[in-house]
């Protein structure tokens, strides 16, 4: 199968917490940093995030207003709005995501003006396809009511010529990309810090099975933190 080269890039507690308040404690803080260097080293074609984190980085938890499309019927094809050098991919099945334009636009250099692609289920509302459309911003299908995530990937590689990606949250999504076995290489910035039961899942919560990698990089890093790096 045809699929980009994937590597699951987090800023973890010690227990595994992706979210949280941990992530606000002060020995916590001069690590994001080091997070967001390393997402920019891997010089990735895109990063890809599931809808609850693309709601709380990019767009916020309104919903869209699709009312002037609603009763319009379009066609389950797939849209390449654009090609660009880096793109955004959304995992956003049911259509919810409320964006403003087809470029995130970031202060980070490592997220600033990539285009932005949905990932949708086929029985997405016919009414979030028109507004996608009218923003100009680019969609593929994968799975008529289940997320198939194999032809997701399949579909980023053919058909916008993604080779690496940054799969970057949440708990959910690299549990099913794990479960896929569709993960090349996991890299951890480990905060010295423990969350506890927070409601947020970790990415052990959403894997029962995970294939075989070896330790490659190991690498102290300030406050306490280390950099953790496996490969498959």
């Amino acid at each position: 199968m045809n699929k980009p080269y994937i590597i699951y890039h987090m800023l973890t507690s010690l227990d595994g917490k992706i979210a949280g308040k941990f992530l606000e404690e002060p020995q916590v803080l001069p690590l994001h940093e080091h997070y967001y260097s390393i997402h920019r080293n891997f010089k990735a074609d895109a990063f890809l995030c599931g809808r609850v984190t693309m709601q709380g980085s990019f767009t916020g938890e309104a919903l869209p207003d699709i009312a002037a499309w609603q009763g319009k019927e379009y066609p389950r094809t797939d849209c390449v709005a654009e090609k660009a050098d880096f793109y955004a991919v959304a995992v956003d099945t049911k259509g919810k995501l409320n964006w403003q334009a087809n470029r995130i636009a970031d202060d980070d250099p490592g997220y600033d003006n990539a285009h932005i692609i949905e990932i949708l289920c086929e029985n997405v509302n016919d009414a979030y396809i028109g507004f996608l459309q009218s923003k100009n911003i680019s969609y593929v299908f994968a799975g008529k009511e289940q997320l198939d995530l194999p032809l997701a990937m399949q579909k980023l590689c053919e058909l916008f010529g993604i080779e690496k990606l940054l799969l970057e949250g949440g708990g959910i999504i690299g549990g099913a990309f794990a479960k896929e076995n569709l993960i090349d290489e996991i890299s951890f910035v480990c905060a010295p810090v423990i969350q506890g039961n927070s409601g947020q899942p970790a990415f052990a919560d959403c894997v029962t099975v995970l294939p075989r990698f070896s330790t490659f990089k190991t690498e102290p890093l300030e406050n306490g933190g280390m950099l953790i790096k496996y490969l498959k």
